[in-house]
């Protein structure tokens, strides 16, 4: 019987030392070990070319996805941009900020009416004018205090309802009204007179001419006693548009007012503050009027 040969008897099997489960090739006789050297030799070469293939196909790549941005590039600028190097980036082809904003056409609000202007002249403030739109109610409540309204008057003859230099100072200023009320609380009162002219002008000359021996006769009755008819009494007077106000204010039991009684310059510069608040509060409406008109 022939002795069996091992490595005989088929095609000799091909070793790869990077495919798993490949068989290395070996000889039975003679005992002889495979050539290391040359193993290594063809490993390294595989190696090498394996290399060589990735830095090739890494390049090819860079350079396919610069050419897509190029084309990109050119693309977005428009057909006449189409001839352009690729190393150039056209300036049409990046929009601007500015460009993609929307634009408006500049406007502007009017602006808004001077309730002063409604209430400087005459032939501009033509509202209803009477005691009862000046002073409304039957009381008037100013910083937490309420002062009981008592008797109104109003005339066209200024003079006959000022005392003092102030009959002559209307006079010459041409007054067309005098409008009065009065307030009391706590045996203290103060009668308000609103001055009406024509022009602004006027009323600030009028309240310009007026001293300390100019003031708007006390209003009685109707509950409340006589006041400031004699004696020495609080008086103020100012302006506002074409209106001149006045205050006198005292003790209705006939007491002289000094400069310690504090109460009555309260209720005195109350009355003055409202008088310009009404008047600033025709301005108002006429202005608002005018306005949405």
């Amino acid at each position: 019987m022939r002795p069996m040969s091992f490595g005989q008897g088929g095609p000799q099997s091909q070793w790869d030392p990077w495919k798993p489960q490949s068989q290395q090739p070996w000889s039975s006789g003679g005992g002889q070990s495979p050539d290391w050297a040359a193993l290594a030799e063809a490993s390294e070469a595989r190696n090498k070319r394996r290399r060589l293939f990735l830095v090739g196909g890494g390049a090819l790549a860079t350079v396919a996805i610069g050419a897509a941005v190029a084309v990109a590039v050119v693309s977005a600028g428009g057909d006449n941009q189409a001839n352009s190097p690729t190393s150039q980036v056209p300036s049409a082809g990046i929009p601007s900020e500015s460009a993609s904003a929307p634009s408006f056409a500049p406007t502007s609000a009017p602006p808004p009416l001077d309730p002063k202007d409604f209430i400087a002249s005459a032939k501009k403030d033509t509202a209803p004018l009477s005691p009862d739109t000046l002073f409304s109610g039957t009381q008037l409540t100013l910083g937490g205090t309420t002062y009981k309204k008592g008797p109104t008057a109003d005339t066209r003859n200024c003079a006959s309802a000022a005392g003092g230099t102030l009959p002559k100072v209307l006079t010459a200023n041409d007054c067309t009204r005098l409008i009065r009320a009065t307030y009391v609380k706590d045996g203290i009162a103060v009668t308000v007179g609103v001055a009406v002219f024509d022009t602004e002008a006027q009323a600030d000359k009028a309240k310009d001419e007026t001293n300390k021996r100019s003031f708007v006769k006390s209003l009685s009755g109707g509950g409340v006693k006589g006041f400031c008819e004699s004696g020495f009494c609080r008086t103020t007077s100012n302006s506002y548009g074409r209106y001149a106000y006045f205050t006198n204010a005292g003790f209705t039991n006939g007491k002289d007012v000094t400069p310690e009684d504090t109460a009555v310059f309260k209720i005195g510069n109350d009355l003055a503050q409202f008088a310009f608040d009404q008047i600033h509060r025709r301005g108002q409406a006429q202005a608002s009027a005018a306005a949405n008109g």
